[in-house]
C-alpha cells in the first residue's frame, strides 16, 4: 500500500512538473510574439524617416531625434520595469507595454509637428518599447529555466527580430501603395489587439517570478540592491559593453540602415528586404548564442560576438551601389546583432544573481537604450554635417572592438574544461 501511494505521489509530481514545464514554454512563445509586435513598431520608423522629411519638411537631425528620445525614455522605464518583473509577472507588464506601444504609434499617426510626434512616439510608445522589451523577457524566462536557460532566453528574445523579418518587408510594400499615417494606425491597432491576447492567454498562469519574490525581498531595499550591483566589477563590464551594443545596433543600424540603403540608390523595398535578411540571420544568431551560452565559456563568446560585429562595418563601408554587398553585410551583421542578449542575460543571472535579475537587466537595458539614443542622434547629425554615413560606420567599428575587450575581462564562474562547460 505504501509503495502504491509513493508511486502515485511520484506520478502526480511528474505530471505537475510536466505542466509547469509546458507553462514555461508557453510563456516563451508569448514573449516571442510580444517582442515581434513591439520591435516591428519600433523599427518601422526607419522606413518612414524619408517620408516624414518629405511630408513635413523635417531635417534628418529632427527625424533622428525621435528614436533617440524614444531610447532615452526606454532607458528611464527599463530599471523601473525591471524591478517590477519579479512581482507582477508577464501578464501585466507585457500587456501594458503593448498598450503603450499601440497607443503611442496611433497618436503619432496624427502628428503634424515634431513635438507632437516626439510626445506620441518617443514618450508614450518609448515607454512601451522599454516595457515590452528583451530585458523583461530575458528576466521572465531566466526565472523559469535553469538547465536550458540560455536556449529558452535565446528563443524568446528572438521574437525581437522574427517579427521584423515578416513585418518590415510587408510594410515597405504597403508604403508604396498608401501613406505612413495609415501604416502607423495599422501597427498601433495590431499592438493593442495583441495586448488583449497576452492578457487573456496568461490569465490562468502562475506569475513568472513568484519563486524568486521572497528571495528578492530578502536582498533589501532598492538602495541596497543598487549598491550590490555598483560594487560588482562584472556589472560595470556588462553595463558599458551593453551601452556600446546599443550604439552599434539600435542606434546606428536600426535607425540609419534603410536611409543608408536609399542613399546608395536602392529602393525602399530593396533596402527593407535587406533589413529583413538581417533579421533572419539575427533570429538564428540569437538562438545559436543562447544554445552556446549553456555549453561554452561565455565571456569569450560575448567578446567574440562584439569583435566580429565590428569587422562587419568594413563591409558596410564598401557597399557603394552594389546591392549584393549590402545583403552580405545584412547577413553577417545579423548573426552578431541581438546574439549578445542571451549571453549577457546568462552572465547577469550567474554573476549578479536571480534575486536581483529584474533590476540588473533593467539597468543594463537602460545602458543599451542610452547608447542607442546617442548612436541614432550622432548618425543623423553627422549625416547633416558631412552628407555621408562613413564616419558613423568607422565610429561603430571602433567602439564595438572596445566592447569586445571589456567582455574578455569578465571571469567565467562555471566549471570549465577548456572552453566547454563541465556538466555536474
Amino acid at each position: 500500500m505504501a509503495e502504491r501511494i509513493s508511486t502515485a505521489s511520484a506520478t502526480a509530481d511528474e505530471q505537475a512538473e510536466s505542466q509547469e514545464d509546458l507553462a514555461a514554454w508557453i510563456i516563451v512563445g508569448l514573449c516571442f510574439l510580444a517582442l515581434a509586435v513591439s520591435f516591428s513598431a519600433r523599427t518601422s520608423l526607419s522606413q518612414i524617416m524619408s517620408l516624414l522629411e518629405k511630408d513635413l519638411g523635417w531635417s534628418r537631425t529632427a527625424t533622428a531625434a525621435a528614436p533617440a528620445l524614444a531610447q532615452i525614455f526606454m532607458a528611464i522605464a527599463a530599471p523601473i520595469v525591471g524591478n517590477l518583473v519579479d512581482r507582477l509577472g508577464p501578464r501585466f507588464l507585457l500587456s501594458a507595454g503593448l498598450v503603450a506601444v499601440g497607443g503611442g504609434v496611433m497618436l503619432a499617426a496624427g502628428a503634424a509637428t515634431p513635438w507632437q510626434f516626439y510626445l506620441a512616439y518617443s514618450v508614450i510608445a518609448g515607454i512601451g518599447f522599454g516595457t515590452a522589451a528583451t530585458h523583461v523577457v530575458a528576466t521572465i524566462v531566466s526565472l523559469r529555466f535553469t538547465a536550458r536557460r540560455g536556449l529558452a532566453v535565446g528563443i524568446a528574445t528572438a521574437g525581437a527580430t522574427a517579427g521584423q523579418f515578416v513585418v518590415l518587408p510587408i510594410l515597405a510594400r504597403v508604403l508604396e501603395m498608401t501613406d505612413w499615417r495609415t501604416v502607423y494606425l495599422g501597427l498601433g491597432a495590431a499592438s493593442l489587439a495583441f495586448a488583449a491576447v497576452v492578457y487573456a492567454a496568461t490569465k490562468s498562469m502562475r506569475p513568472a517570478a513568484k519563486r524568486a519574490a521572497s528571495d528578492d525581498a530578502a536582498v533589501g531595499p532598492m538602495a541596497e540592491r543598487l549598491m550590490l550591483l555598483l560594487r560588482s566589477p562584472t556589472f560595470h563590464l556588462l553595463f558599458w559593453s551593453y551601452f556600446i551594443c546599443g550604439i552599434t545596433t539600435s542606434g546606428v543600424i536600426e535607425t540609419h540602415f534603410i536611409p543608408y540603403g536609399t542613399l546608395c540608390g536602392f529602393t525602399l523595398s530593396a533596402s527593407s528586404d535587406a533589413l529583413g535578411i538581417l533579421m533572419v540571420f539575427n533570429l538564428g544568431g540569437m538562438v545559436l548564442a543562447g544554445w552556446l551560452s549553456d555549453r561554452m565559456h561565455r565571456p569569450l563568446l560575448l567578446g567574440s560576438i562584439y569583435v566580429l560585429r565590428a569587422f562587419t562595418f568594413l563591409i558596410l563601408m564598401a557597399v557603394g551601389n552594389d546591392y549584393s554587398t549590402l545583403v552580405i553585410f545584412a547577413a553577417l551583421f545579423g548573426i552578431f546583432d541581438y546574439s549578445t542578449v542571451p549571453v549577457t542575460a546568462s552572465l547577469a543571472a550567474s554573476h549578479l544573481g536571480l534575486r536581483i535579475m529584474g533590476l540588473s537587466m533593467g539597468l543594463l537595458t537602460a545602458a543599451h537604450a542610452l547608447g542607442a539614443a546617442i548612436g541614432a542622434q550622432i548618425g543623423g547629425t553627422m549625416f547633416d554635417l558631412l552628407a555621408t554615413y562613413l564616419w558613423t560606420w568607422i565610429l561603430s567599428l571602433v567602439v564595438a572592438l572596445l566592447a569586445g575587450v571589456l567582455c574578455y575581462i569578465i571571469a567565467e564562474n562555471r566549471p570549465m574544461r577548456g572552453l566547454l562547460l563541465v556538466r555536474t
